[in-house]
């Protein structure tokens, strides 16, 4: 699948900055998209760096005496393996500014891969590929059943996705996080990401779970945090406006791939997903993801809203200069509810739009629209 967006955006990013950090979870897709890029866009050399292979890693004992005479497109794949390359590649672009071009690759945030923002300010840029997004495939239940992972959405049959998504689990619980310098029990982590999975579409709770599994607040935030840091959950901020009501301040928990999510709850079919009580939240947190998406919105610009009177707003999203709100109902007819009133009003949204799993179009009000999620998602100008 040719993913154009992504191939133009490294294009632009490498027009302003000598380094580009493609990040996302492993098995998105970034060394695929990493060649395809080099296939439509590099005439000159190439070479190509995977710390996974022990040959490259060896390759790189002497960083400096390996990279300082290369020229042309470098690209280091799971840099998280050896963040200590961060301040040598600062000296490199610096003293060959027009002959060296870096494209990182990596399994984890720059926050969890602190030495990048630390090291190469104002010479990185960063970018995030996600799993197949609806955009991409133009089909919604598989996509929502099996999530976006390549292999996992483009598998024969459903059992050998489910199968793919329980290895790749156990893959990055035993492997993926040692290999970070993240020694955590896998067991111990399997089993706070399950419950976790309780919270999805919710408020997190340190000290419920922390009493739940018997440990402090902190690991349980620790937890938490190498999870979102490894791009497999997304805590959306509460947004925190200047009124007088009480406002909730704790953050919001998606699973960022709906079939992960499935499989941590083992959901296999859809037949088991109508049955299962986590059926609405689940079509919640898929949609959120993909209106996320479609506007390629940075966490800076996405946010929940509540108070402890009940009023709330599933997301809200900063876009350009407008504030846009968002409500995602499992229902088949949505209609306006008293939070919604309190939220344009106190938030002063520029439109809030209702989503659901229909195709009909129709406004609520002035400021409120229900749309389907397939047509708002397709729609070009809103």
């Amino acid at each position: 699948m040719q993913r154009l967006h992504y191939l133009h955006l490294i294009k632009r990013k490498f027009q302003t900055h000598p380094i580009v950090a493609l990040l996302g979870p492993r098995q998105c897709g970034k060394t695929t998209l990493a060649k395809m890029y080099i296939d439509a866009e590099v005439s000159g050399q190439v070479h190509y760096f995977d710390l996974e292979d022990p040959v490259d890693v060896s390759r790189l004992q002497n960083p400096k005496l390996a990279l300082a005479p290369l020229e042309g497109l470098i690209v280091i794949d799971e840099i998280q393996r050896l963040p200590e390359l961060f301040p040598l590649l600062r000296v490199l672009v610096d003293r060959h500014p027009l002959q060296q071009h870096y494209l990182i690759l990596g399994s984890a945030s720059r926050e969890l891969i602190k030495q990048s923002s630390e090291s190469l300010a104002g010479r990185i840029s960063y970018m995030e590929l996600t799993p197949f997004s609806y955009l991409e495939t133009l089909e919604l239940e598989q996509l929502w059943l099996r999530g976006g992972f390549p292999k996992s959405y483009l598998a024969e049959t459903i059992d050998d996705s489910y199968e793919w998504r329980e290895a790749y689990i156990t893959t990055y619980l035993e492997q993926d996080l040692p290999a970070m310098g993240i020694q955590i029990a896998p067991q111990s982590l399997r089993r706070f990401w399950e419950m976790l999975a309780h919270y999805h579409g919710n408020i997190f709770n340190a000290a419920e779970i922390g009493r739940s599994f018997g440990s402090a607040d902190t690991t349980i935030r620790r937890y938490l945090d190498i999870l979102s840091g490894t791009f497999m959950v997304r805590q959306l901020l509460p947004w925190q406006a200047n009124i007088k009501k009480r406002q909730v301040k704790a953050p919001k928990i998606y699973f960022r791939d709906s079939g992960l999510f499935h499989a941590l709850l083992r959901i296999q079919t859809r037949e088991a997903l109508d049955r299962n009580i986590k059926l609405g939240a689940s079509w919640e947190g898929f949609a959120l993801e993909e209106v996320i998406r479609k506007y390629g919105a940075k966490p800076h610009d996405c946010y929940f809203w509540q108070t402890h009177a009940g009023a709330e707003l599933d997301l809200l999203l900063f876009v350009a200069d407008q504030k846009i709100g968002f409500e995602f109902k499992y229902a088949d007819a949505p209609r306006t509810t008293k939070s919604m009133h309190v939220s344009i009003e106190d938030l002063q949204l520029d439109h809030l739009y209702v989503i659901y799993p229909g195709t009909v179009t129709y406004p609520l009000t002035e400021k409120i629209t229900v749309y389907g999620l397939v047509g708002y998602l397709e729609k070009q100008n809103i």
